[in-house]
């Protein structure tokens, strides 16, 4: 019996050594290589809390304006519906609702979520303008890239959906599309809305730094 254990946690072990050498590869292959910033365009931000990705947006720029979407009243506190930045983020439900840090993270929410759902969410902050730092990145953006981009997040949104307070007064969360599972996380949905905007990214990006790594400070 005890060989048998042994070799589970082996093989368990084995697995997941060979998706953290997967993801750094994946996340190592460029796509849209020959991608440069614009001169002159929108700024975004790339964001991460060391577990999820997020993109930094203005509220209103290039034509697009996110203020029918992310409204006030969905907030814990209004009040935050002032700030002119959202940042966005996409998610499996429990994943998303019960890890916000590091420390809340248990091996069965991982389990559950790395199988695969259908319940999903974005997850939406009302921010002011954010500043480039190490864990805030900048990008500047052509109108049709962020066109292209802002696209994409709004396709994560369910039509009809609900939505229901965040972690914060400042934040809020929204039914989304999409199937979540370990090949298509939270960090690669980042990067994937990244690389159909036409940016240079990793070709799959499942961590954080995956995603990151492309945008130095």
């Amino acid at each position: 019996m005890t060989k048998w254990v042994g070799r589970l946690f082996l093989a368990i072990g084995g697995v997941l050594a060979a998706y953290l050498v997967a993801g750094a590869i994946g996340g190592a292959i460029p796509i849209n290589r020959d991608w440069r910033p614009a001169a002159d365009g929108v700024t975004i931000f790339i964001e991460t809390n060391g577990i999820h990705t997020g993109i930094i947006v203005p509220k209103m720029a290039a034509g697009i304006d996110w203020r029918p979407i992310a409204r006030p009243e969905h907030l814990a506190d209004p009040r935050y519906a002032h700030f002119d930045h959202l940042a966005f983020g996409w998610g499996e439900r429990t994943f998303y609702l019960e890890t916000p840090t590091w420390a809340d993270v248990r091996p069965s929410t991982i389990v559950a979520a790395a199988i695969g759902s259908d319940d999903t969410l974005v997850h939406v902050e009302h921010l002011p303008r954010p500043v480039p730092g190490r864990n805030v990145r900048a990008v500047v953006l052509s109108v049709a890239e962020y066109r292209r981009l802002a696209a994409f997040i709004a396709a994560g949104f369910a039509p009809g959906g609900g939505h229901r307070p965040g972690y914060a007064g400042y934040d809020a969360f929204y039914t989304a599309t999409g199937h979540y599972d370990a090949i298509r996380t939270c960090n690669a949905w980042t990067g994937n809305a990244l690389a159909v905007a036409g940016v240079r990214v990793g070709m799959w990006t499942p961590f954080p730094a995956t995603v990151m790594q492309w945008f130095p400070e």
